[in-house]
């Protein structure tokens, strides 16, 4: 059993169409415990990849019908195949053999004949690190269907995410943010919430004023939620979002009292989003403001000092720009 749970020996597709290599690379891996998969290099490699699903795929660049590199990048632009790991080999150990395979997204480069004590190293850390990004894939969507289920206990989320979806992707275009910061704000907007699973329906669902206890219990869910999601290493960006988009610029804001440019950046745009999305959404305990009276709202907001009055204004701007559209 490795670190991450599975009982399964590691699959490894080994591609090549010279025999005696390839039973070599055979051999050390199988005495190694791996489940190996041999392929000559003259069948077609992706419909074998397909029906293996391999944990790792070390394949030769120079095979009769195929190139290796050729082969090495398609597999990588697959969004079903790009997360499997791939060492190239080559008998010729140069230095433009090896800068092409980092050009195609190999995660390893080799030279033949395979060591032991080069190999097996190699092989472990990418198969590790294939089967922690899997877990963490897996512990981001139970963290998914937790927070939709906290969603339905207060409204019905399914047209509302999907506009802020497209907000954040239009805004985020507007503000050049990059692809990750995108999906980031986008990820956020489905787990912000997730640390009220830890406060009573009492107090999520009480009907008139909170008192002072109840309202610090509520504000203790930006802390909670960012310890829920503190396994998503490969999502830091949101575990920030979370922990301060209830954060104000002029410091009177929660956790940490941040002022001005000391909150994240990605924090103060999800706020603005966020807020925009809740003003213009239906709830059970109110009715949806227009777009233009929620502008106002948030223009007012950041005339009080609690929002970026700059990156308000940038709102205001893609939202006239938007409608104008």
């Amino acid at each position: 059993m490795d670190i991450f749970g599975s009982s399964e020996p590691a699959k490894i597709l080994v591609v090549d169409d010279h025999p005696f290599s390839r039973v070599m690379a055979v051999d050390l891996l199988s005495a190694n415990g791996y489940d190996v998969i041999e392929h000559d290099g003259v069948s077609d490699v992706f419909t074998t990849v397909r029906s293996v699903s391999p944990d790792l795929i070390l394949m030769d660049i120079k095979m009769p019908n195929h190139n290796g590199f050729d082969v090495c990048q398609k597999l990588k632009q697959n969004q079903d195949t790009r997360s499997i790991p791939i060492i190239l080999m080559s008998v010729s150990d140069d230095n433009q053999s090896r800068l092409k395979s980092q050009g195609v997204m190999a995660d390893a480069f080799m030279s033949k004949p395979l060591e032991s004590i080069v190999l097996l190293p190699e092989v472990e850390l990418l198969v590790q690190r294939k089967r922690l990004y899997e877990w963490l894939d897996q512990i981001q969507q139970v963290l998914f269907l937790i927070s939709q289920a906290i969603q339905q206990r207060y409204s019905s989320e399914g047209q509302s995410r999907i506009r802020f979806d497209k907000l954040a992707q239009g805004f985020g275009e507007y503000l050049n943010l990059n692809q990750v910061e995108i999906s980031d704000l986008i990820l956020a907007s489905h787990l912000h919430d997730i640390g009220t699973v830890a406060i009573p329906d009492a107090v999520m669902m009480k009907q008139g004023k909170l008192n002072e206890e109840e309202r610090e219990l509520i504000k203790k869910h930006v802390l909670i939620g960012e310890e829920i999601c503190r396994p998503m290493q490969n999502r830091r960006g949101i575990a920030q979002i979370i922990r301060h988009h209830h954060e104000r610029w002029d410091g009177s804001g929660y956790p940490d009292g941040l002022i001005g440019e000391s909150i994240p950046k990605l924090a103060q745009i999800f706020q603005i989003l966020d807020i925009y999305e809740a003003l213009t959404s239906q709830r059970p305990y109110k009715q949806a403001y227009s777009p233009q009276e929620a502008i106002k709202i948030i223009t007012e907001e950041a005339e009080k000092g609690w929002r970026n009055v700059k990156l308000v204004q940038q709102f205001v701007a893609f939202m006239e720009e938007k409608e104008l559209a």
